[in-house]
């Protein structure tokens, strides 16, 4: 799975599901373990970590599967199911591209301001702060966004939305300051059944390139609804999928709030 990350995206990305009540903890840690033993540099851990996260899910689906090779490319994962060796090749699906740059400026934001609180009095501030902004907030440039993380500061130092903040909700958080947005969906949010044939069609291309030592290669395409530029509220159009021709011997679509899984193939 390529993807482009800022280290701020793959922070939060891991905050995010340590907080998740499903999250498969054991497993979870017995693999970011293997990743941390790993020679590995650092920015592919966290990549490989945020990676396995998004299979939570999955894991749920499929309690049988135990990954083995954490490290690998093309595909993602090796994993054993049923005594078969299986490759596990993971995608996500953008739903909103054009929400991609926003939210990796607010999670670059989002850190400052964790920064900041945290080096004032992190037993005062700690907890996780959902944040709403204002739809005219502007971050075009470095002052603008230094004037939005002043303003994410006022608001939860105190208690009430200031300047670029229009709503804020805290929840318990025993150790850090954690920051995001508002988790909000609209209801005719849909993801286009084309967008997940686009990348099957684009993940069809590169599958004589892995690895082919496994009985069988899966295609596993994650909504991370974690994710602003992913969420969704229905797939349009969901009976194209089953029209689909791949040499992928499986072909799943989930999503990872409520853990919803559609077999394709």
């Amino acid at each position: 799975m390529k993807k482009t990350f800022s280290d701020e995206d793959l922070i939060k990305n891991l905050s995010l599901y340590y907080m998740n009540r499903h999250l498969k903890k054991k497993p979870m840690e017995k693999y970011h373990r293997k990743i941390d033993e790993s020679l590995l540099h650092d920015r592919e851990k966290y990549r490989k970590k945020s990676e396995i996260l998004l299979l939570n899910s999955f894991m749920h689906h499929f309690p049988e599967v135990k990954f083995e090779d954490l490290t690998c490319e093309s595909p993602d994962f090796i994993a054993k199911f049923n005594d078969k060796k299986i490759g596990i090749e993971l995608t996500e699906v953008i739903n909103h591209l054009e929400m991609k740059k926003v939210e990796s400026t607010l999670n670059k934001m989002f850190r400052q301001a964790e920064i900041l609180l945290e080096q004032e009095d992190t037993a005062k501030y700690r907890g996780v702060y959902f944040l709403e902004f204002y739809p005219n907030i502007k971050f075009d440039n470095i002052e603008q966004q230094e004037e939005n993380i002043l303003s994410i500061c006022k608001s939860i130092k105190k208690n009430k939305p200031v300047g670029c903040v229009k709503g804020m909700r805290k929840s318990f958080h025993r150790r850090n300051v954690f920051i995001t947005h508002e988790y909000s969906m609209n209801l005719f949010d849909e993801l286009c059944s084309e967008k997940i044939l686009e990348l099957i069609d684009k993940k069809n291309e590169k599958f004589p390139y892995y690895d082919t030592s496994v009985d069988e290669c899966w295609l596993v395409i994650v909504s991370d609804m974690n994710s602003i530029a992913s969420r969704y509220t229905f797939i349009q159009d969901k009976e194209h999928l089953q029209e689909v021709k791949s040499p992928f011997h499986k072909i799943f679509h989930l999503e990872n709030l409520c853990g919803n899984i559609t077999s394709i193939k």
